[in-house]
């Protein structure tokens, strides 16, 4: 007891500490800086390069199924979220108007086949009756130069008055009948020959018709085989919208095929973020629907914009006041899928995704 104690009762002794309890708060302290210390120099090592954004979402390049041709619908083969393989058929249309175009089609064709045989057959008949007619003509010619000939062997004798004018008359006569004769047949040649051009003109005429006769079955044909719609893309069956009995246009949506075998992430940086970002870094994602899952992923490529400059109407900051707003950059992301898991992706989900920019 000391001298103030023994003097004033009413002063307690101070408690002496315990030495256990200082060591543990030492302990604590030294831990606490350690730790500290720790998680320092692993910022300073790795969380510094980590690039984090909440603003990330699950993305699939879906396939928007249309109809080719118009028709109404008779039968739909898929349901709501079936899954489909590629070539699987999906929608039927009704087919019957198209295989009677197919029909018409094809008749036309054996009407132009027929045009052209028969064409061919009257060129060759053509080709007789031209022979014919430069035959005439030869002996027509023949005959006025035989009239020719009596005229100019006979016309010295009329002068000489052997012979008689009225002789002389019936030569003369004989002479412009023959060449008369000539001239027609010659004209028969050339309305012949000129005939030939327009059965050969009539050919090639039936030709193009069977053409385009050919070219519209094959047309109707296609349409045909368009009346049935399949599927070009494995998937997952979203958005249908078709049902037996609607009838369709050309490029009417039906429904749309998700791939969510080939879903990817597409995380948008603030452009503050990017400075150290290139294809090859390693991601972890962390998907809201699967809270504690950690998935992997690497960066596949930037945006070569930011997301403002590919929007519906784009900013024009120009014009008006200008508030400066931090852009974002879209940065497409490979998922590293992983089979033990059972989780299946889908196409909108939120996600949080942090990039090493450090390593890669």
């Amino acid at each position: 007891m000391t001298a103030h104690q023994a003097l004033d009762p009413s002063i307690k002794a101070m408690p002496k500490r315990k030495p256990g309890k200082t060591l543990a708060l030492g302990a604590l302290g030294l831990g606490a800086l350690l730790g500290a210390a720790i998680w320092g120099a692993h910022w300073w090592s790795v969380g510094r390069f980590i690039e984090s954004t909440n603003d990330a979402y699950l993305q699939a390049d879906s396939l928007s199924v249309a109809a080719k041709v118009a028709g109404t619908v008779s039968e739909v083969y898929v349901s709501d979220n079936q899954s489909v393989s590629v070539g699987q058929p999906l929608v039927r249309l009704d087919v019957r108007p198209y295989q009677a175009a197919r029909e018409k089609s094809e008749a036309a064709i054996r009407a132009a086949e027929a045009d052209i045989a028969r064409g061919e057959a009257e060129l060759e008949q053509q080709g007789a009756s031209i022979a014919q007619v430069q035959a005439q003509l030869e002996g027509e010619s023949a005959n006025e130069q035989y009239a020719a000939a009596q005229v100019k062997r006979y016309a010295p004798l009329a002068k000489s008055g052997a012979e008689t004018q009225e002789r002389m008359a019936e030569l003369g006569n004989a002479l412009r009948q023959a060449s008369a004769r000539r001239a027609a047949q010659a004209a028969a040649l050339n309305v012949a020959r000129r005939q030939l051009h327009t059965q050969r003109a009539a050919i090639e005429q039936a030709r193009a018709q069977l053409a385009s006769a050919q070219a519209s079955t094959r047309q109707s044909r296609l349409d045909e085989q368009d009346t049935v719609v399949y599927s070009t893309l494995a998937g997952r069956v979203g958005s249908r919208s078709v049902r037996v009995g609607q009838y369709l246009q050309p490029g009417t949506r039906l429904m749309t095929i998700v791939p969510l075998d080939e879903v990817y992430l597409t995380a948008n940086f603030k452009e503050t973020q990017i400075e150290r970002m290139h294809p090859g870094q390693s991601v972890a994602v962390h998907i809201d629907a699967w809270p504690g899952v950690e998935f992997k992923g690497v960066v596949e490529s930037l945006s070569p914009g930011t997301g403002s400059q590919f929007a519906l109407l784009p900013s024009n900051n120009a014009t008006g006041n200008f508030t400066k707003i931090v852009q974002r950059v879209p940065v497409r992301i490979r998922l590293n899928a992983s089979a033990d898991t059972g989780i299946e992706w889908m196409p909108g989900l939120s996600a949080t995704v942090d990039v090493d920019t450090h390593r890669g």
